[in-house]
């Protein structure tokens, strides 16, 4: 992929898969730990088929100082799709989706603590506001979908504390990238799964299944987790990270729109307007000017 504007569509196609995958995962019938399990499996295998196809070759030298690393995001991956998706079972995908994109806010808030950046008075308003807006999503003190709500929007603040370990951890990650990377972090992801689904109870979880859940399930694993991955990271390849930031908003306004205009799930216009100061200004906080 050579051309800006290849690169600009497959990665504009990758976040538009995964700004789809909340009405996917609303079918499909499983505990959260069963539904993170199974995608990790699924898209592994796809991941891995791509790496023998491509010929890459992990060398262990390089992969041994970035294992504690590589299997720390990968714990961090796991917890996130559990609380995502538990956050989608009890608030609207649209809710969920944007209480979790609060992740590059917390970003912007610990790097100086964790990376010795300096945080600019431009970083403390983005923050403000977005704190603003997520006030602004939980009702203004009236939850109008009440307790169930509320927890939907904390489950979606946890999802989004551990995306963004899963983004601070990734910065320590330096000898692996791309696909190879994300193949090991779900390898790790599988390692946490495996046991917490055992001892949780949650492979019962699947005698409620259904053919069109099976094929749900399938969708979730290869579509949006294994080939939206390679997109996503092909094209990374050929952008510059200030583009790649504000793209990727791509993703939870498309989610809130399928989830008002297909899900038919209701939205205030207070919730409207607390996700558009959280996006709105995380994105300004990535925008860093351009001639």
């Amino acid at each position: 992929m050579k051309s800006p504007l290849s690169a600009r569509i497959f990665f504009l196609c990758s976040m538009g898969i995964f700004g789809t995958i909340g009405i996917f995962v609303k079918t499909i019938p499983i505990s959260s730990g069963a539904l993170a399990l199974s995608r990790a499996l699924i898209a592994i295998l796809f991941l891995g088929a791509v790496l023998l196809a491509s010929k890459v070759k992990l060398s262990l030298a390089t992969l041994r100082p970035e294992l504690p690393w590589l299997l720390a995001s990968g714990a961090a991956i796991a917890i996130n799709w559990i609380l995502l998706f538990e956050a989608y079972k009890y608030t609207t995908v649209s809710v969920a989706t944007l209480s979790y994109y609060f992740a590059p806010v917390l970003v912007t808030l610990l790097s100086p603590r964790l990376f010795r950046e300096r945080m600019t008075a431009k970083g403390w308003i983005c923050f403000g506001a977005s704190t603003l807006g997520l006030v602004l999503m939980t009702g203004v003190g009236n939850i109008s979908g009440g307790s169930s709500h509320f927890l939907g929007i904390l489950l979606g603040l946890g999802a989004a504390c551990f995306y963004a370990a899963v983004m601070l951890l990734n910065k320590k990650i330096q000898g692996v990238s791309g696909i190879p990377r994300t193949f090991l972090q779900f390898l790790s992801a599988i390692v946490i799964l495996v046991p917490y689904v055992l001892f949780s109870g949650g492979f019962s979880s699947f005698s409620a299944m259904t053919a069109p859940s099976w094929i749900m399930l399938l969708v979730v694993g290869l579509f949006h987790t294994g080939f939206a991955y390679c997109l996503y990271f092909s094209s990374m390849k050929e952008l510059p990270g200030q583009e790649i930031a504000i793209l990727s908003y791509t993703d939870p306004l498309l989610a809130v729109l399928l989830s008002v205009f297909l899900l038919r799930e209701s939205i205030t216009l207070w919730q409207i307007v607390g996700g558009a100061l959280i996006l709105g200004f995380t994105c300004w906080n990535e925008w860093k000017g351009s001639k």
